[in-house]
């Protein structure tokens, strides 16, 4: 199980990588929306916000609004580093079961393109 520590630089080189993103596709493929990813097995949750500019640092703190996040992302500490360093396919994992992304499907479809 990987720690809360090795989650939390794994989701700050998931925002490097949409740095990376060509602006055209993002802004082509990229809608505001506030984002949740639950650690199932830690038990933490990290919250962002994905904009036409990139994607903002992940932080534990949930949105003020306490609203639901638009997109929301549930997987396991290991699952989410193996991801992240391309070690894991998104579309195998979510076939599998072991990352459960609860969103729109247009939402779906997008982050499909980005990802």
């Amino acid at each position: 199980m990987a720690s809360v520590e090795e989650c939390r630089a794994a989701l700050v080189k998931l925002v490097a990588q949409f740095d990376e993103i060509d602006a055209a596709d993002r802004a082509r493929h990229v809608v505001e929306r506030t984002v949740s990813c639950r650690v199932s097995d830690l038990g933490v949750t990290f919250y962002g916000r994905l904009h036409h500019d990139g994607l903002d640092p992940f932080v534990e703190d949930p949105p003020a609004n306490g609203k639901q996040p638009d997109v929301r992302l549930t997987i396991g500490s290991d699952d989410l580093v193996a991801l992240v360093e391309g070690e894991l396919d998104l579309a195998r994992a979510l076939l599998g079961g072991r990352v459960k992304i609860d969103a729109s499907f247009g939402d779906l479809l997008r982050l499909r393109r980005l990802l």
